[in-house]
C-alpha cells in the first residue's frame, strides 16, 4: 500500500504495485540420471517467494522455479496420505507438484470513484508445502526371479557387458543391476537383475520388500531355479505365490523358466526333469558357465517378448500402468530395511576377504 506524494500534487493517488507470484516446483525427467542418490542428503527443497510490490506501479519480480531432476521410472506418492500422485517415464517429462502462490494485489488496483485513496493491498497466497516419497522403478524388458545363489548375476554377467557382484554365498546382490543383452541383426534388449528372493518376501523378510517392486515394471519375468535343487516345480511355485501376495498383476506378465547349472547333470536326467517341470510357460537347460543354452534361451525372451500379448510399449504406457495407492504402514518397515542394508555393507564381517569364514551363513535375520 502506498500514495504517491509529489511536488504540486497534493492528491497523488494510490500507486502500490502488485507482488510476484511465487515459484512452483516441478518433478522432470532425465535420462542422465540412474539413481536417486542426488538427493539423498538433500531432503529440503524451496522455490523462490514473490517479490514484494513497490511504489509507481512497480510489480514485484516472481519466484523462480524449481524443477528436481530424476531418472525415468520414478514413482511419486504422497508421504501423509500415501496417495499416488504422478509417474515420470520418459526424459524431459515435467510434472507439477506445487503451483507457487498468487502474488498479492497493491491499493492502486482497489482505487474506485467513490475509494479515490484506498488505504489497503492484498496479500498474497500462502505458499504450499508438501511430503512426498520418491521410488525408482526399474525400467526393463526381462526382470530375472530367483531364489539367493541361483545364478542371477552370472546369467546377466554372460548374456551382457554387466559386471554385477558374483561369489559363492546368498545375496551377493545388494541392488539391481541392468545390462543390455544383443540379439540378432543388432538387436538388443535390457535385463534386471534384482536380489534374491526368500519365501516370506512379500511380508518384508529377507531383501524382498525394497526390491520386488522393480520387477512391477518388467515386460517379461525370466524364473531361474538350479537344476540341484530338490524339487524345481515346488520352489517355482513358491516364487509365484510371493508374486502373487505381493502384487497379483504381476501373474498377468509372460512368464520363462530357467533351470540353471545345468552343467551339473547329464542329458539323461535333463529327460527325467522335463516331464516335472510347470506346463504352462517355457522351460529352457542353461548354463552361464558353459554357455549351454543361452542362444536357445535369448530365443525364448525374443519371441515371449514379441508376442502381440506381451508388448513393452503396452505395458509400461502411462494410461495402461496401474499404480497402487502406498500402504505408510510399511514405510517404517523399509526404512528400517534400508538403514540394515546400509550398515551390512559397511560392516567389514561381510566383506570379500571375510565372507568365507561364515560357514553358517545362510540368509539375512529376519530383521533385516
Amino acid at each position: 500500500m502506498h500514495l504517491r506524494h509529489a511536488k504540486y500534487q497534493p492528491n497523488g493517488g494510490p500507486d502500490g504495485g502488485d507482488g510476484g507470484h511465487g515459484g512452483s516446483v516441478y518433478l522432470r525427467g532425465n535420462h542422465n540420471y540412474w539413481t536417486l542418490l542426488h538427493l539423498k542428503y538433500q531432503r529440503h527443497i524451496f522455490a523462490e517467494h514473490g517479490g514484494d510490490g513497490g511504489r509507481d506501479k512497480c510489480h514485484g519480480t516472481d519466484g523462480k522455479d524449481v524443477y528436481i531432476d530424476v531418472p525415468c521410472g520414478t514413482v511419486c506418492y504422497n508421504a501423509e496420505t500415501g496417495k499416488y500422485i504422478c509417474d515420470v517415464t520418459y526424459d524431459g517429462q515435467e510434472v507439477l507438484l506445487l503451483k507457487g502462490g498468487r502474488g498479492g494485489l497493491g491499493n492502486f488496483q482497489f482505487r474506485t470513484a467513490t475509494n479515490q485513496a484506498p488505504r489497503f493491498a492484498q496479500p498474497g497466497e500462502p505458499m504450499e508445502e508438501m511430503t512426498i516419497i520418491l521410488e525408482l522403478k526399474l525400467l526393463a524388458d526381462v526382470g530375472l526371479v530367483g531364489f539367493p545363489n541361483a545364478g542371477k548375476s552370472t546369467l546377466l554377467s554372460a548374456v551382457s557387458s554387466a559386471k554385477p557382484k558374483i561369489a559363492n554365498y546368498p545375496f551377493t546382490t545388494l541392488e539391481p543391476s541392468l545390462g543390455i543383452v544383443e540379439y540378432r541383426n543388432r538387436q538388443s534388449f535390457v535385463m534386471a537383475d534384482i536380489p534374491g528372493i526368500i519365501e516370506g518376501a512379500s511380508e518384508g523378510k529377507g531383501l524382498g520388500l525394497r526390491f520386488l517392486r522393480h520387477i512391477e515394471r518388467n515386460s517379461l519375468l525370466l524364473f531361474m531355479i538350479p537344476a540341484d535343487a530338490d524339487d524345481i516345480r515346488h520352489e517355482y511355485e513358491v516364487l509365484l505365490a510371493e508374486l502373487r501376495n505381493f502384487n497379483s498383476e504381476m501373474l498377468d506378465k509372460h512368464r520363462v523358466l530357467a533351470v540353471t547349472k545345468s552343467d551339473l547333470i547329464d542329458e539323461e536326467l535333463m529327460t527325467m526333469l522335463r516331464p516335472t517341470l510347470p506346463d504352462d510357460l517355457p522351460c529352457v537347460f542353461i548354463s552361464a558357465v558353459t554357455g549351454q543354452g543361452l542362444s536357445e534361451l535369448k530365443d525364448v525372451l525374443w519371441k515371449e517378448l514379441n508376442s502381440e500379448s506381451n508388448k513393452l510399449q503396452e505395458i509400461t504406457a502411462e494410461d495402461t500402468l496401474v499404480h497402487r495407492d502406498k500402504n505408510l504402514a510399511d514405510l517404517p518397515e523399509e526404512l528400517r530395511e534400508e538403514d540394515a542394508q546400509e550398515d551390512f555393507e559397511d560392516d567389514d564381517r561381510y566383506n570379500d576377504d571375510n565372507i568365507e569364514e561364515l560357514s553358517d551363513f545362510e540368509y539375512l535375520d529376519d530383521d533385516v
